[in-house]
Parts: structure tokens; C-alpha cells; sequence
């Protein structure tokens, strides 16, 4: 079935963190903004006579990296070859890249036949948030952190600038961003927002175990109690499962990271949380 496929125009990007939500994925409830920050023209729309039945984003990150995500075709559109054609566009978009996903198990097999190789595990972890911690001194509103001095943490982690959606992300509605400053040197960072359901938090980046700890207890102590918080965990860093097991959380979900070309160096021992599964 041929479909018209067309860039979503600013507000627009809602309809695919919608269809997201609808996948169970539980997209943050201020991500579009962030999300069109990133790379505007990255959010496409396959449509059957005006009507919305597919999304993928191909976000280009400095012209050298890129990211697949929010590959969707609606149940009911399924096996038309919509995806596909989805898939032309958005990979066509990112020529040229090395270009990293976060894939569901049901679409893993179609992404080697495509070129990409599994990189690492990943998994979402859910628990319930604690109310009480006491925080030390060391622990900052990340608002206060030299904004340079964050991005150039975060490309220890990350494999391309993305200064413009860092900027947008640690101020969007809803969330708490905190840092730990070791003296006057950053030790880790990390940001918590709202989402469909609960919280998620990501990113969660530290030089160790103990500091991510203290992050996240103080993350998780500055939304209401009860309330669900989700970690999407880099499998390979095991400080990283024993925070989230320690805590009493349990994996609900899983993906892969996967690149097209040679995987980037990232000090992933480092991540105990992705910042989003969409945008890497």
C-alpha cells in the first residue's frame, strides 16, 4: 500500500508520542518539545488519505550520528508495507551515519537483516518511589551546573553533541534535575520526569556506585510517594542492576541497543540510566 510520508510540523510530533503511549512504551507528558529540539525535521508521518498510520523518527545528531525511534505502524494498518516504507525514509534520512535504536525483541530480527548488531541489553525497571532521604551538601539543582561544564559530561556518555535537546530536557515542565558536585568537579547527574504513568528517570549518570545511589535517592524523594518510578538500565553495567534490584525494582521491559556501523565508545559504566529509549 503506498502511503503519503511527510515531516510532522512542530506540535504535530504529540501524535507520535501518542502512538507511543498507545504501544505501552510510556512516553514523558512534555517529551515532544524536547523531542523537536533535537532535530526538527527528524519526525515523519506515513498517512492513507490524510489519516495518520505510522511514525518514525530518524534524529541526526551533529550530521555524523543518528537515531531510529518511535517506529510505529498502527495494529489495524499492519502488514501493508507501511513499515517499510517508514523505514526507507527515516534510514535514508540518516545516509551517511553511524545510526543506534533501542529495539523491541518482536523487532530485533528485522534490524540485523538490515545491517545492525547487537550492541548491549537493556532493561526498564519499575519500583515505587521513597519520600525520605537525607540528602547532603554535595547534592545540587543541576539548574546550577555551567551548562558547558554538563555538556561535556554528557559526551563522555553520549557520541555526538545534542547540546540543544540537553537544554530543552533538564528544563521541561514536571521534572527535577540534580547533580552531585565533588568540590567544584561534576561526579553525576540526573533528571526525573513525569510520564503517562509514574516517573522515569533518565539520565542517571555517575563516576560510581555510591554517587548514582545518592542521586537517585534523591531523585525518587522529589515526586509524591507511591508513585511508580522507572530506570531503563544498560544491562552491561551491573552496579547499574544492583542499584535498580536494591531498590526493589523489577524489570518490566526490554530492548537492544543496535548501530549500523562501527558502535560508538561511550563509557557506559558510567550510565545507570538512558535518557530515553527513543532518542538514545
Amino acid at each position: 500500500m503506498d502511503v503519503a510520508i511527510r515531516t510532522l510540523q512542530g506540535d504535530e510530533i504529540q501524535l507520535a508520542i501518542d502512538a507511543a503511549a498507545r504501544e505501552g512504551w510510556n512516553p514523558g507528558l512534555h517529551d515532544a518539545r524536547c523531542f523537536h529540539a533535537a532535530d526538527p525535521e527528524s519526525f515523519l508521518v506515513a498517512e492513507h488519505e490524510g489519516l495518520p498510520v505510522g511514525f518514525i523518527s530518524a534524529v541526526s545528531y551533529a550530521g555524523r550520528f543518528g537515531f531510529i525511534g518511535l517506529y510505529i505502524v498502527a495494529p489495524t494498518w499492519r502488514g501493508r508495507g507501511i513499515g517499510m516504507q517508514l523505514w526507507k525514509a527515516g534510514m535514508g534520512r540518516l545516509k551517511g551515519h553511524v545510526v543506534g535504536l533501542d529495539g523491541v525483541p518482536a523487532q530485533q530480527d528485522n534490524y540485523r537483516r538490515s545491517g545492525f548488531e547487537l550492541a548491549w541489553n537493556n532493561a526498564r525497571f519499575a519500583g515505587v518511589a521513597r519520600t525520605t532521604v537525607d540528602r547532603g551538601p554535595q547534592i545540587v539543582p543541576l539548574s546550577t551546573i555551567d551548562f558547558d561544564v554538563l555538556c561535556a559530561d554528557d559526551r563522555r556518555v553520549f557520541p555526538a553533541p545534542r547540546e540543544a535537546f540537553l537544554r530543552s530536557w533538564i528544563a521541561m515542565p514536571e521534572s527535577t534535575g540534580l547533580a552531585w558536585m565533588d568540590q567544584d568537579r561534576l561526579a553525576g547527574w540526573g533528571v526525573i520526569r513525569r510520564c503517562r504513568e509514574g516517573r522515569k528517570i533518565g539520565p542517571l549518570i555517575a563516576e560510581s556506585p555510591d554517587v548514582a545511589n545518592a542521586l537517585f535517592d534523591a531523585l525518587c524523594a522529589s515526586v509524591p510517594a507511591g508513585d511508580t518510578v522507572y530506570l531503563d538500565v544498560p544491562l552491561p553495567n551491573a552496579d547499574a542492576v544492583t542499584l535498580a534490584e536494591a531498590h526493589g525494582m523489577q524489570s518490566v521491559f526490554e530492548t537492544a541497543r543496535m548501530y549500523a556501523g562501527p558502535a560508538p565508545a561511550c563509557e557506559l559504566e558510567r550510565v545507570y540510566g538512558i535518557t530515553t529509549f527513543e532518542l538514545g
